[in-house]
């Protein structure tokens, strides 16, 4: 299993404001009943031009960039419609985080709850990202999870923070229902308190012992 405490790897600039889930992953590729082929969808009227073409120009299908694990956004990065298909687009194209200032809301918590990692930095560090980027050989970025701070190419660090949950979720490699899962000998002892407090809730039990309390 890969070390979920750091992700390290080409860091792909995308500095675009308002970036919205249709234009992530658009809707003709969300015709599948499952998960998988998404990574074609990606960002694809970017991508493509209208004859289906590669744009050479595009960051993604620049060569130095074809292998990034790190995308560096512009501000409302994710904003617009809740198809989580962006997320797991993302993903599945070997995104494993995003740096950008800001994120929509739906985004952002459906990115958590698939353990793709959101790093928010204020808006000047990731514009100074994305120059250094740009003026450089080195592509490079690192993300120390476990202590929370982005390491760029020449050694500055910018500490960021994430919600302990969301975080517990990305290093343990657990989703939502493993992470409730975890808590079981507290949801059971919740249980048996509520349901001796409210005998008369339990719709299971016949209504002559739910009338006794």
């Amino acid at each position: 299993m890969a070390d979920r405490r750091l992700i390290q790897g080409i860091a792909a600039p995308l500095p675009i404001n308002n970036l919205d889930t249709d234009q992530i992953m658009p809707k003709q590729f969300l015709f599948g009943i499952d998960k998988s082929g998404l990574a074609r969808g990606l960002l694809y009227d970017l991508r493509y031009d209208e004859r289906g073409q590669p744009r050479e120009t595009f960051v993604l299908n620049r060569p130095e960039y074809r292998d990034a694990r790190i995308l560096i956004a512009g501000s409302n990065f994710g904003c617009g419609s809740s198809r989580e298909h962006a997320v797991w687009g993302l993903q599945q194209a070997g995104i494993e985080a995003v740096i950008a200032p800001s994120y929509g809301e739906i985004f952002y918590f459906n990115a958590g709850n698939n353990r793709l990692l959101l790093v928010t930095l204020a808006p000047e560090i990731v514009d100074a990202l994305v120059a250094q980027l740009a003026h450089t050989d080195t592509k490079q970025l690192s993300i120390d999870v476990e202590n929370e701070v982005v390491v760029s190419s020449s050694g500055e660090r910018h500490s960021f923070s994430i919600p302990s949950r969301q975080k517990r979720m990305f290093m343990d490699g657990l989703d939502m229902v493993q992470m409730t899962l975890q808590q079981s000998d507290e949801i059971d002892t919740f249980e048996k308190r509520h349901w001796a407090a409210n005998p008369w809730a339990r719709i299971d039990l016949p209504a002559q012992q739910r009338s006794m309390s």
